[in-house]
C-alpha cells in the first residue's frame, strides 16, 4: 500500500437522491419547526469555484474522482478476497468492554437481516472536532459495513456551530471507504430540511444515478418504521419529542389505520402460513420433517448444490426484496415455491427473513440474557455454557432447526476459499436473525456477544452436538 492510500481518510459523506428537481412530490413543510436552520456557510461562488475545479473529473462507480487520467491505476481490493476473520473477531472482543457509544447508535436489523445504524445531527461536535466524530463514526461501524447495511440520519438539532461546510462533506463524500459506498442499501433522511437538498443540488453533477437513488427522505418516526419493517425503535427523547411537534395532527389516524390493517391481517393468517408466525404454529401446521420447516428444508437443499453454496458473498449480499416479499406471500398462501431458477441471493435472502420473522427468536427470547452475557463467560467455561444453553434450555423444534441451520452453514464455512465467507462473517449476517430483545431495540454492544456466540458455536459444532436430540436419555417411571 502506497503513502497516497495510508493518508486517506474514510469518511461516511452523505448519499444522495434525486427528489428535489423533476418531481411531481409535494415540497416538506416549512414550517417554522421544520426549517428552522441559520443561513449556510456557502455562497454560489463556492458552489462555482468547486465545479470549476473539477471539470475534469471521471466518475469511478458512485462517485467522481479529482485524479490524474494519466496517473497509474491503482488496484482497488475486493474485500470479500480479505481473510479478516481474526480481524471481526478480534472487534468483537474489544467491543464488550468499549464504553457507551454516543456517536452512532444500532437500531437493529430489517427484515433481510441487514444492519441499521443511526447517525444524529445533534450529537455533533463544534466543526473543528468533527472529522475526529466521522473517524469515530467509522471505527465503529467498520466491522458491520463488509455487509450490506443500512444508515439513518436524524437532521434534527443541526445547529450553526456544529453545520459542517460544503467543502468538508465533499471532502468526506469523495474519500468515503469504498465498502462504506458499495455495501450501503439505503440512506433515510429523517426531517430533512432545505439545507440537505441544497447539498444535494450542490452533490448531484458529481454522483452516479445508482448512488442517488440510495437517500430517501422521511418526514416522521412512523414512517421511518414501515421503511425499516420495525414495529419499534429506541429514539432519543429530543427527536421524539420533535417528530411529536411536527406530526401531532396526523399521527392518531395513522396509527390506527396501522394498527387495524395488522388486526386484520392477523386474523386472515392462514394455517399454511410459515413467516410471520411462531415455529410452533409451523410444526403443529405444516408437514415438517424433524421440526424442520418446509421453507426452510427447500431453501437449504436449492443452497446446497455447487454453483450456490459456492457463490462469493453468499448470504452477505441482499436478494431483490421484492422478489423475496412475493415468495414469502406464495409460501404463506400454501402455494408450492419452485426454487430452481431463482437468483441465489434471493434464495438466501428468503432463509434470512423467514428467521426474522418468527413471532419469537430461534434461540428464544428466554436465552437472551445468557447470550449476551457470552463474552463476560471466563474461555474455559464456553464451551460446557453454550453445550448447556443449546442441548438443555432449547426447546426441541428450536434445537432441531438450530442444528440443521448450524450444520448447513458449516457446509458453507468449508466452501470459504470460493464464498469468502468465514464463520465470522456468517455470525455477523446470522446473529441478528438468530436472537434479539423482546423488550427493546437489540444495542450494538449486545449484538457483539451475539454474534461470538453464533461464530463460536459454528467453530465448535462437532462438540456441541456430539449427542443428537432424539439421543436423550428419557427419564424411567
Amino acid at each position: 500500500m502506497d503513502n497516497r492510500s495510508k493518508n486517506i481518510v474514510r469518511l461516511p459523506g452523505p448519499a444522495i437522491n434525486p427528489v428535489v428537481e423533476n418531481s411531481d412530490e409535494p415540497q416538506p413543510s416549512l414550517s417554522d419547526l421544520h426549517d428552522f436552520e441559520p443561513k449556510l456557510e456557502f455562497d454560489d461562488t463556492e458552489l462555482l469555484a468547486t465545479t470549476i475545479t473539477h471539470q475534469n473529473d471521471v466518475m469511478d462507480e458512485d462517485f467522481v474522482v479529482t485524479e490524474d487520467l494519466n496517473a497509474e491505476t491503482e488496484n482497488i481490493v475486493n474485500p470479500l478476497e480479505d481473510d479478516f476473520e481474526d480481524q471481526l473477531r478480534e472487534e468483537t472482543e474489544n467491543f464488550s468492554i468499549s464504553p457507551r457509544r454516543t456517536h452512532c447508535d444500532f437500531l437493529g436489523t430489517d427484515k433481510q437481516g441487514r444492519h441499521i445504524f443511526a447517525i444524529y445531527a445533534s450529537r455533533f461536535p463544534a466543526k473543528s472536532e468533527m472529522e475526529i466524530f466521522i473517524r469515530n463514526i467509522i471505527k465503529e461501524i467498520e466491522p458491520f459495513v463488509e455487509n450490506d447495511y443500512i444508515l439513518v440520519y436524524f437532521h434534527q438539532g443541526l445547529k450553526e456551530d456544529n453545520k459542517p461546510s460544503a467543502q468538508f462533506l465533499w471532502n468526506s463524500y469523495k474519500e468515503l471507504d469504498r465498502n462504506f459506498r458499495k455495501n450501503l442499501k439505503n440512506l433515510y433522511v429523517v426531517h430533512p430540511t432545505w439545507f440537505i437538498r441544497v447539498i444535494w443540488n450542490f452533490f448531484s453533477p458529481f454522483i452516479s444515478e445508482k448512488f442517488r437513488k440510495k437517500l430517501i427522505y422521511i418526514s416522521s418516526l412512523d414512517e421511518l418504521r414501515q421503511s425499516l419493517g420495525l414495529s419499534k425503535l429506541k429514539i432519543p427523547d429530543n427527536i421524539s419529542d420533535f417528530d411529536d411537534k411536527l406530526n401531532s395532527g396526523r399521527r392518531f389516524g395513522s396509527t390506527s389505520q396501522t394498527n387495524n390493517n395488522i388486526s386484520n391481517l392477523t386474523k386472515q393468517m392462514a394455517k399454511t402460513a410459515q413467516f410471520g408466525v411462531t415455529l410452533k404454529f409451523i410444526v403443529t401446521n405444516s408437514p415438517c420433517l424433524n421440526s424442520i420447516p418446509p421453507i426452510v428444508r427447500k431453501c437449504v437443499d436449492s443452497l446446497s448444490i455447487t454453483g450456490m453454496i459456492d457463490t462469493e458473498g453468499i448470504f452477505r449480499r441482499s436478494g431483490n426484496h421484492a422478489e423475496i416479499i412475493a415468495l414469502k406471500e406464495r409460501v404463506n398462501r400454501g402455494e408450492d415455491v419452485d426454487l430452481k431458477d431463482v437468483n441465489v441471493h434471493v434464495i438466501a435472502g428468503l432463509l434470512k427473513s423467514f428467521l426474522r420473522d418468527l413471532s419469537e427468536p430461534l434461540l428464544t427470547f428466554e436465552l437472551y440474557d445468557d447470550i449476551t452475557s457470552f463474552l463476560d463467560w471466563p474461555k474455559e467455561e464456553r464451551s460446557r455454557n453454550v453445550t448447556q444453553l443449546i442441548r438443555e434450555k432449547l426447546p426441541e423444534e428450536n434445537y432441531e432447526l438450530f442444528k440443521y441451520i448450524v450444520e448447513f452453514l458449516v457446509r458453507v464455512m468449508e466452501c470459504e476459499d470460493l464464498n469468502k465467507m468465514t464463520s465470522s462473517n456468517l455470525a455477523i449476517v446470522f446473529g441478528p436473525n438468530f436472537l434479539w430483545s423482546g423488550k427493546n431495540t437489540t444495542s450494538l454492544d449486545e449484538i457483539a456477544p451475539i454474534n461470538a456466540f453464533v461464530d463460536f458455536v459454528l467453530q465448535n459444532h462437532k462438540d456441541i452436538y456430539l449427542i443428537d436430540v432424539n439421543q436423550r436419555p428419557t427419564p424411567i417411571g
